[in-house]
């Protein structure tokens, strides 16, 4: 159990319950009925709007022969996930001091700063402007750039990185 875990973890278990529903040609109503369960339960918590719980997580275990106390495992991850989301969701640099064009391919909302970091320091180092390379640098500190910063030979971005690295870091790539 512990190597599919290790691959699941962070996914609600409502997602690997329809995954093994379906594996089995089982209908969630029917299958709900059988263990004694209501469809509309089953139906919120493979769609992700309820958690799992203890008593429901044992009849789902029994009735589809999964290891004892799966289901609460990922419950547990996925709940231990969505707190440092909403952690990290709170750490983040001034975001007045960034344009959205500068990440026209997500929204702000979506970014978490502290994972998506390499991201979010080559994209600042190859397209910011002086504000938002400079608040950058406030966020994530001189050291941390330097280690996420990505030169490749073949990008049309490398010369302007290596610029605003000698420019705002003193630092020749």
């Amino acid at each position: 159990m512990s190597n599919l875990i290790d691959i699941l973890k962070g996914v609600h278990p409502g997602l690997f319950l329809q995954r093994e529903l379906n594996n089995r040609n089982l209908k969630s109503g029917r299958f709900a009925e059988s263990i004694g369960e209501h469809p509309q339960t089953i139906s919120a918590i493979i769609r992700g709007r309820r958690s799992m719980n203890i008593p429901l997580s044992l009849r789902i275990e029994h009735a589809l022969a999964l290891e004892e106390g799966m289901l609460m495992t990922l419950q547990v991850h996925y709940d231990i996930v969505q707190e440092k989301r909403k952690l990290s969701s709170a750490h983040h640099p001034d975001i007045d001091k960034y344009r959205l064009s500068l990440f026209w391919d997500t929204s702000f909302d979506n970014i978490d700063w502290d994972a998506h970091s390499s991201y979010v320091i080559n994209r600042v180092m190859e397209r910011g402007n002086e504000e938002e390379i400079i608040e950058t640098i406030r966020f994530y500190g001189r050291e941390t750039i330097l280690s996420k910063i990505v030169l490749s030979p073949s990008s049309p971005f490398s010369s302007v990185i290596k610029k605003n690295l000698k420019q705002y870091l003193d630092y020749e790539a």
